[in-house]
């Protein structure tokens, strides 16, 4: 078994904590703007001293709301100013976080909440409120819920106010007595499949995160820069990032409002933004609909190419001078529109929690946005190897992050150990001891490692699919080419114990519209109503065969089928980072796989 290790450039002490940073910002730089607020529709710019002030004051009200030292203090909300806030106020007290999704169903945050223990929940709405105390009677340990919005005072008002009953060094002592191995969050697995475990990190797991994130970007992760969050805060990775964001002084701004995120990236004008991969391929097949739409898809074909030409030959000795020349127009045409609707100033961007593809990082890298693709799980504190300045290889999910070892088991699992990697599922022995085995994180990811130390992910080992003929198939090359195309939301590769590899196709709603337009059908018909329609049929079948191009004759598509509906996180086909939930698929659509596969 191969070893690769990079050793930490820095040190985490025993008595170092993950809020440390608020309280050294507040004493060593008060007026730099560390966070901008969305109140209404305007942004307002809060200092370091202003936001050590309002963690100070909720921390005081925690403390007089009885939460002792590893407490478990649950957050139901959507990515917001005030979510951040409260996360540090409760590490502060030395309790534990536990965030909640707001997508989350009902047996959801009953499961996250009994099994955590939680004592106090902070919910974002009347109807997360709702739901907890319709589940309060089933939760033992459960002694208030807390709003944030409607329903009664703000949490963060009712908490400052009950904490100036407090002695300010209540607090301080709680912050004396933080210790780097102290457990700081309790985050439950999304769950694609099976009931979501407790990821326990502590502290020191958070700091080997966002101390290493910033040795690994020096030039994103510092002050001046200025980063947009918009992915749930209950995920680790925007979590992570806010955290290395916060410590290295880059000014944050946050927002769930997704529908919106356009204009909104045009007013916060970020320099660096983080998001999953099925962000970046949506903002591409826009762009590509957009130009077809207005008459120009065939320049935007080929300023696509370009880009991805351009991008390509700065592996290779660089670009000659017919491609720089293209590359000079194209920038203009359309390179600097798309920079433009990321607000002007965005030039780079962090992708996690799925494979991006080599041909959308070369295109957006072409364009003037480079996205530096990482690889990690919940387990792994957020990313564990990252592509990072001066060191990056497309198409890989990069090196490892400072104080880590990886090794490819046999099987070509990968194996992970060192600062990022959790101690252990919150009352779950045997989960644990499944996982760890000799100090080795199992991933549960198939992948392999260059002689540079880029590692490669192939996919979940436990989603390969081995068909009747014994073909072992990854099906995520297969569905990252396919949805690629602008009339594509979602693709499921099956197969297991099949015959021959099918696929499953879910429609995307605004390119449908599109195409429905430019090819004279009813503008208010469904897919359902048009799921036969020999046109539609012809259109995915292309994509299909365009996919098959990348992967060998055995492990290609033979037959698809178009769903009536969309994957959404809503209807729980996708987890809250837009992954689909192959076990809900498979038993939703059961019928749909069987007319794959019937003779007919």
């Amino acid at each position: 078994m191969r070893e690769f290790s990079v050793p930490a450039s820095f040190t985490v002490d025993d008595h170092d904590s993950i809020v440390s940073s608020v309280y050294s910002h507040e004493r060593d730089d008060p007026d730099q703007v560390i966070f901008r607020r969305l109140i209404g529709d305007v942004w307002t710019d809060v200092t370091c001293a202003e936001a050590a002030q309002q963690i100070r004051a909720t921390a005081l009200g925690l403390i007089a709301e009885g939460v002792q030292a590893g407490d478990r203090v649950a957050i139901l909300s959507a990515t917001r100013y005030e979510w951040v806030i409260l996360d540090y106020a409760i590490l502060s007290v030395g309790a534990v976080t536990v965030p909640i999704y707001d997508t989350s169903s009902a047996e959801q945050v009953r499961w996250v909440l009994e099994d955590s223990g939680a004592v106090l929940v902070i919910a974002e709405t009347d109807g997360h409120a709702r739901l907890v105390k319709e589940l309060s009677d089933e939760l033992p340990s459960l002694r208030k819920i807390l709003y944030l919005e409607s329903g009664g005072a703000a949490a963060l008002d009712e908490l400052a106010e009950a904490g100036k009953a407090v002695e300010s060094g209540q607090l301080d002592e709680r912050l004396a007595g933080l210790r780097a191995a102290d457990p700081a969050t309790l985050i439950y697995t999304s769950g694609t499949t099976g009931r979501p475990k407790g990821c326990r990190l502590t502290h020191s797991n958070l700091l080997y995160e966002t101390r290493g994130a910033a040795t690994c970007f020096p030039t994103l992760l510092r002050k001046g820069e200025r980063l947009l969050i918009f992915l749930p805060l209950a995920h680790v990775l925007a979590r992570s990032l806010s955290m290395s964001a916060f410590a290295n002084k880059v000014t944050i701004g946050y927002t769930s409002d997704i529908k919106n995120l356009l204009p909104t990236l045009a007013v916060f004008r970020p320099t660096v933004v983080v998001s999953v991969p099925r962000v970046f391929e949506k903002v591409y097949n826009a762009a590509e609909l957009k130009a077809r739409d207005g008459g120009r898809g065939l320049i935007f074909d080929v300023a696509a190419r370009t880009a991805i030409e351009w991008s390509t030959a700065q592996d290779s000795g660089g670009p000659d001078w017919r491609l720089r020349a293209r590359h000079a127009l194209f920038d203009r045409l359309v390179y600097g529109k798309l920079r433009a609707a990321l607000g002007g100033d965005c030039h780079a961007a962090v992708s996690g929690g799925a494979p991006l593809g080599k041909r959308l990082c070369h295109f957006y890298r072409g364009a003037g946005l480079t996205i530096y693709e990482g690889y990690g799980l919940t387990e792994t504190s957020a990313a564990i190897t990252v592509n990072q300045i001066g060191e990056e290889r497309l198409g890989t999910v990069g090196k490892l992050l400072p104080g880590n070892s990886m090794a490819i088991a046999n099987d070509g699992e990968v194996l992970v150990r060192g600062g990022v990697v959790f101690d252990g599922y919150w009352h779950n022995e045997s989960a644990t001891a499944e996982a760890i085995v000799n100090g080795w994180f199992h991933t549960g990811d198939l992948g392999s490692v260059d002689d540079d130390g880029f590692l490669s992910i192939i996919g979940r080992k436990k989603e390969i699919i081995v068909t009747a003929g014994g073909k072992n198939v990854a099906p995520a090359v297969l569905e990252d080419q396919l949805r690629a195309h602008p009339l594509i939301s979602q693709a499921m590769v099956v197969g297991d114990d099949r015959p021959f590899i099918g696929a499953l196709i879910a429609i995307d709603p605004e390119g449908f519209d599109v195409w429905k337009q430019h090819h004279g059908k009813d503008g208010t018909a469904s897919v359902a109503d048009l799921i036969d329609d020999p046109d539609l049929v012809g259109e995915i079948d292309q994509a299909v065969k365009q996919a098959n191009q990348t992967v060998s004759h055995a492990e290609s598509i033979r037959k698809f089928r178009i769903l009536p509906v969309d994957f959404t996180v809503l209807t729980g086909e996708l987890t809250p980072t837009l992954k689909v939930k192959r076990n809900v698929v498979a038993e939703r659509f059961a019928k749909e796989i069987d007319a794959i596969y019937s003779k007919r």
